[in-house]
């Protein structure tokens, strides 16, 4: 078993979550729930990784508040 961490987000224009996974590319989706977003990032995943290790061009690293005057 092996666990990617996805950045998800709501896309203003159709109100869909969106979810990718930083660093590892065409490792995105979308679904109008967290459990149908889950569900088909796990099977974009699966497919992407039929094709061997995945070579990340990235590591998510976290998320941190910037505040502005």
């Amino acid at each position: 078993m092996r666990a990617f961490t996805a950045v998800i987000e709501r896309c203003a224009e159709t109100g869909l979550l969106v979810g990718y996974v930083p660093g590892f590319p065409g490792a995105h989706s979308q679904g109008e729930t967290l459990e149908e977003l889950q569900r088909n990032l796990a099977e974009v995943i699966e497919m992407l990784l039929e094709d061997g290790e995945p070579r990340l061009e990235s590591e998510f690293v976290g998320t941190q508040i910037v505040q502005v005057a």
